[in-house]
């Protein structure tokens, strides 16, 4: 497969995963940084790193409404719930190596 197909293919993942977890506002990020290790902060955080690294000016807020589809507080305001303390405690064990 050539490079340009490639980078078509995984655009294309990128967009669906985006799209996925925009209908899934009842996935919470803590949730999906206790399962898989990342959360939609942190998508956002590589977009802008790739658009600034590539050259273009993006910020974290522009790069959040992107991955949210929605400015951040917004969706913050709208979905985002209080962790439990359960979730909280995973939190703490499965990142304890990061502190």
């Amino acid at each position: 497969m050539d490079k340009t197909t490639t980078t078509e293919l995984e655009a294309a993942a990128f967009r669906r995963l985006v799209a996925h977890l925009q209908n899934r506002t009842d996935v919470q990020n803590i949730d999906m940084m206790n399962l898989a290790g990342f959360c939609r902060n942190c998508m956002s955080r590589w977009y802008r790193e790739a658009a600034i690294d590539g050259g273009h000016d993006m910020t974290d807020a522009d790069a959040r409404t992107i991955v949210y589809g929605m400015d951040y507080a917004e969706w913050k305001a709208q979905y985002q719930t209080e962790a439990t303390d359960a979730q909280k405690a995973l939190y703490a064990k499965t990142h304890a190596h990061q502190s």
